[in-house]
Order: structure tokens, then sequence, then C-alpha cells
């Protein structure tokens, strides 16, 4: 994974080009290795497991450039692709890949994009830190806790040896692409889940959800665990190998199973006609593996990573 700083000059280099062709369009200038000239606003939202990457990657590009703004939305997976698909936004988070009738929706408004998966993540199933009890559960488990219509509302029912403890559930919204993961993964159909549960798509809810609950149990991405350690606990999960705890280095191995997946970005071909959306993406892709770090989340592997840049590569050709 490359993570020199070449990267970033050439991407400056690039948008000074651009502006000395004279984009009417914008009133971003050609930067020096500062980027003073480079301004304008990069319109961001979607999923808020992928939030604090791009979060992390905005606040390292204005550092660069401190005259672009970025703003980060959290509507979830599904909100974000809307707005996206409606030319409201110029890169959609998405924790899933678009589905088909997002798909429909973008081709319906012109809007040409490109799938990055720029980080992984280990979807973390997380309970109270006093939970002494429950060290790992299976996928059959957490199945019959979470399926359609489950009744179950009891520690001491997910396991006889476990105590007679209330069970409260915490987790992603249907609008969250954790959502969509978890229950593809869990209840074997996407969309599928008991309803009687706490729902957000802000990962903050649940963590103050489980958190303030002893019996409490909720999941989202990595790095909502890893920024709330103090508070809660990450369960082992048996995806049937044996018990696995979610890390960096199990998601990078692949022995964490079920719930390791890939994280993405969806820039759209117009996007990229601004410089400074241009800047922004090609910043991101040069400094993936430090970006992902610094935000807690496991970074790609060698043939992701040269997928990515590949993935930039073709959405430049079609932005002309």
């Amino acid at each position: 994974m490359r993570r020199s700083t070449y990267a970033v000059t050439a991407a400056v280099a690039l948008v000074a080009a651009l502006a000395a062709c004279g984009d009417s369009n914008s009133d971003s200038g050609g930067g020096g290795s500062e980027g003073k000239d480079l301004r304008g606003t990069v319109k961001i939202d979607g999923s808020s497991t992928v939030a604090p990457l791009s979060t992390v990657a905005s606040e390292l590009f204005k550092e660069e450039h401190g005259r672009v703004q970025i703003p980060v939305g959290t509507s979830g997976t599904g909100g974000g692709f809307e707005k996206f698909c409606a030319g409201e936004t110029d890169i959609s988070d998405a924790s899933r890949p678009i589905k088909d009738e997002e798909i429909k929706a973008c081709t319906a408004k012109g809007i040409k994009y490109s799938e990055f998966a720029v980080a992984n993540d280990a979807l973390t199933v997380v309970v109270h830190k006093d939970n002494t009890w429950a060290k790992c559960l299976t996928v059959a488990q957490l199945k019959k806790i979470w399926e359609p219509n489950s009744k179950v509302n009891n520690w001491n029912q997910i396991d006889p040896k476990f105590p007679n403890q209330p069970l409260k559930l915490f987790g992603a919204g249907t609008d969250s692409g954790t959502f969509d993961y978890f229950t593809d993964e869990i209840n074997g159909e996407e969309g599928k889940s008991r309803k009687d549960y706490q729902p957000s798509e802000d990962d903050n809810v649940t963590v103050q959800g489980v958190s303030g609950s002893k019996g409490g149990m909720g999941y989202f991405g990595f790095s909502y665990f890893e920024a709330n350690a103090s508070k809660l606990k990450a369960l082992e999960i048996d995806g049937g190998g044996g018990c696995v705890a979610p890390s960096v280095q199990t998601a990078q191995a692949g022995t964490y199973k079920p719930l390791s997946r890939p994280l993405f970005i969806y820039p759209s071909a117009t996007a990229l006609k601004k410089p400074e959306v241009l800047a922004f993406v090609e910043f991101f892709v040069a400094k993936n593996a430090d970006i992902a770090k610094r935000s807690k989340f496991v970074p790609l592997n060698p043939a992701q990573d040269a997928k990515l840049k590949q993935a930039l590569t073709t959405l430049k050709s079609q932005a002309g």
C-alpha cells in the first residue's frame, strides 16, 4: 500500500492544469504546494459507518486546501444514494454496494459513477461493558435473536447458562447499509429482521443505548467500537470455524466470518469535472491506507488497492 506524498502533489498539479485551461464553472485557481487557490465545496452524504473515513479524508485534505468546504452527511447508505442519484451530492458514502433500483435511479438522471472500495470493516456486535457472561456467540444464536418475529427478550433464552437478564436490542435503521449487510449475513435475507428494537442511522445512538443498558446488545462498524471501547465490549463470533474477535488482523486475514466487509465511496463523473472534487478524490485514493488507519478501519489489501486506482482512472475517462 503506497503512502508517499507524491500523489498529493500530483493531484494539486492536475488541478492547476485544469484551472489553466480556463474552467469557467469554477473559481478555483491553480494551487501551489499548499493549494491556496483551490476552493469550492465537495458534497458528501450516506453511510454513518463510512462517515469517519470521509471525515478524516476531508480533515487531511483541508490541511493542503483550506478553502475547500467538505460537509459530510449521514443519511444512511440508502438515503445517501437517493440524494446522489438525484444529483444533489458529489460523493455517496456506502457500507454496501449500490442496489439495482438505485442504479436505475442514477441512470434515469444521467449520473455516471464508479464504485470505490476504500477500506474494510469488521462489523461488530457489542454488549455492555459489565456483561461478564457472554464472550462469543454463534451465527445461529445471533439469528435466533435477530430473525423476523423473534421472541427472544432475555439472555437466558439465548443460552441457559446466561443469567436472567432482560435483553435490549439496538441497531442500524432500515436505510443503513449496515442493516442490509447484517440481516443478509445473519438472517439469510437482506432486510429481514425483527422490528422490536431501537433502530437508528446514527451509530452513536446505538452506542448510547447499549452502554446505558446492562442487558443491551447492538451492532455497527468496527471504528465505532474502537472509539467507545471503554463503554462497550465486543463479542467474538463463531461463523463455523470457532470464535474469532473483530480486529484489523482478523478482517485482513479473512478469519472474522461472516461480518467482514468492504466500505465504499461513489463519486460521480460529473462531480469530477470540478477541480476541488477531482483533487479530493485523487487525494482519498492515494492516501487510502493512511485514512483507514487514522479512522480505525482496516486498510485495503494490495489487490483491492490496485482495483481502487483503476476505478479512478476509469471514472476520470468518463468525466472527459
